[in-house]
């Protein structure tokens, strides 16, 4: 970690650094970070080990890049990231580093959740203390859903059954149709949206991760799709050259190939 360190502040010596890096803000990394991450998450789904550590060292560059920043500007050092980090991990897992006992793994969950809600009530004043601070705004928008809804569930603001959340997403699809017949863009705008936010709604109830069912879906596409054009492509064919019914079938024919 030191000579990571050392190289960071070496790029951002204002006498000799890089200039691209001297001149960078804790707002202009923003969006690197972001891809950093994904390209995370992307070598993961690839099942790829060495694109995992090359892309695990991009990511931490961000943190070190943020820490030495925050350094110039007299607020943190990398070491009190860490500290924090740690600090706040033994804090919430007193099952391990105490002598807490759970039951089970549901009651480890509702603890540590308590555990968090304790830390926000601490960190915000009592003017600007709600069940929903803290869901980070740069959270892609259906991960950011499903943590809204949580956070509210827990206040007791939820369906204790399922079915009511499968008749709301049917109201709010009746509501996306009115809308749409009266032409009206920003209200089918918002009536999408609600449509979003009520499937977000079901798949937090039935325990699936919204954020990564779709990342699969998406994924499942990409590979449906490309053994169509794979198909085409063998026989010289293009998709101009096929109806949408015969289009349909080699849809039909990946789906069964995938299997």
């Amino acid at each position: 970690m030191k000579k990571l360190l050392d190289v960071m502040a070496a790029l951002r010596d204002p006498d000799g650094g890089c200039p691209w890096d001297v001149k960078q803000t804790l707002k202009s990394i923003i969006p690197y970070t972001l891809e950093e991450a994904y390209e995370v998450a992307d070598a993961i789904e690839q099942d790829d080990m060495a694109a995992l550590k090359s892309e695990l060292g991009d990511l931490l560059f961000q943190v070190v890049f943020y820490a030495q920043i925050a350094q110039e500007q007299g607020e943190f050092a990398f070491s009190d990231v860490v500290d924090g980090i740690s600090e706040k991990l033994i804090r919430r897992h007193p099952h391990v580093f105490a002598d807490a006992q759970y039951s089970d793994e549901a009651v480890l969950n509702e603890e540590w959740e308590k555990a968090k809600a304790a830390e926000r009530d601490q960190e915000s004043s009592v003017e600007k203390a709600s069940i929903l601070n803290g869901v980070a705004m740069a959270l892609p928008a259906l991960k950011r859903a499903q943590k809204l809804q949580k956070r509210a569930a827990r206040a007791g603001f939820d369906w204790p059954e399922i079915e009511p959340v499968f008749a709301k997403i049917e109201e709010e699809i009746q509501e996306l149709r009115e809308a749409m017949q009266q032409t009206d863009k920003a209200l089918v705008h918002e009536e999408m949206g609600d449509v979003l936010f009520s499937c977000v709604n079901l798949s937090r109830h039935l325990g699936v991760d919204s954020e990564e069912s779709l990342r699969s879906c998406n994924q499942k596409f990409e590979r449906r799709f490309s053994y169509i054009e794979e198909t085409l492509k063998t026989k010289q064919q293009s998709f101009d050259s096929r109806s949408l019914a015969q289009l349909e079938q080699l849809w039909q024919d990946a789906k069964q190939a995938g299997k």
